[in-house]
């Protein structure tokens, strides 16, 4: 089913085409975070690092901010973004719950909850 204004998840940026054609450098520059080479080089210049990808100005300045939220929202794609919250000592459950608004450990409850649905719905 596609997505639609009316399935729209308050305090999420949907991710589509446009999103990722507007994060795309940054998608690609937090992909290569893969290599440790990579997440070195960042670190050592992280300026440097950001020009070699061709960041824009407001993503450059999130990365500066730490900000993952305004990450999202120039285009960052969850997935990707990891790697860079990896580099930061963060994980999938931290980005997570701060989409949310969450604490981490209530945003892991809410996971878990989800989970412990009643047996009538696992068919969906």
């Amino acid at each position: 089913m596609p997505a639609s204004s009316s399935r729209l998840i308050p305090g999420t940026v949907l991710f589509d085409g446009a999103q990722a054609m507007k994060g795309y450098a940054l998608n690609r520059m937090c992909f290569s975070f893969n290599d440790a080479a990579n997440r070195e080089a960042f670190r050592a210049d992280e300026a440097g690092y950001m020009r070699r990808f061709g960041l824009t100005g407001e993503q450059a300045d999130a990365i500066a901010r730490r900000d993952v939220l305004a990450l999202l929202s120039a285009g960052g794609n969850v997935y990707y973004l990891a790697k860079f919250a990896g580099i930061l000592g963060l994980d999938v459950q931290d980005l997570g719950a701060a989409q949310t608004g969450m604490t981490k450990e209530a945003f892991k409850a809410r996971l878990v909850a989800q989970n412990d649905q009643p047996a009538a719905l696992e068919h969906y």
